[in-house]
């Protein structure tokens, strides 16, 4: 087995050792403290076990460590997501879905369902017209919904040819017993 060629000095563990304690990222405390572990001959066995990663992503990181200090530790993704929708028109798109039914804004005719409640479709229309924005999964709009507050009813399943005057008739026959 050769010797190892990462040995950390004293002032480069302290420095780690800070880092770790000062940092806030889940993910950077792990960096910090396997380049550190691994720096003061921990078995890279063990190193794994305790910060559940692989040896490849050690030696990365010491690498890191080496090629840039701390610097090279601290996570680099930006994260965030890429929104379509700036919150003025969110907030637009909310006033519009509480203050209106989709058969106010457009004929009965065209909006899925009888226009008295909003549907993906009928929220995808109402974006696409007002802001422009056309999202490729109805999951977005399922979230746009729940952030402005409105939760998911499943529509009634009515058969096409139902007679509405059966129906009535039926309705009181019940009430009557």
């Amino acid at each position: 087995m050769r010797n190892r060629q990462f040995v950390l000095s004293e002032t480069e563990v302290n420095e780690l050792q800070g880092a770790f304690h000062n940092c806030g990222h889940g993910q950077t405390k792990v960096r910090f403290q396997a380049v550190r572990l691994y720096g003061q001959g921990h078995p890279v066995k063990q190193i794994e076990s305790i910060c559940g990663c692989s040896r490849s992503s050690l030696m990365e990181w010491c690498h890191a460590y080496r090629q840039k200090g701390i610097a090279g530790l601290v996570d680099q993704r930006k994260g965030g997501n890429c929104a379509k929708l700036q919150p003025i028109q969110i907030e637009m798109i909310c006033d519009v879905l509480h203050s209106y039914r989709p058969e106010q804004l457009w004929s009965a005719d065209s909006c899925m369902g009888d226009g008295q409640f909003w549907t993906i479709a009928d929220l995808a229309r109402l974006v696409e017209e007002r802001c422009g924005v056309v999202y490729k999964s109805d999951n977005s709009y399922r979230t746009l919904f729940h952030r402005c507050d409105f939760s998911l009813q499943r529509p009634g399943h009515f058969y096409k040819s139902r007679k509405e005057q059966a129906v009535v008739i039926f309705e009181e026959e019940l009430e009557k017993n």
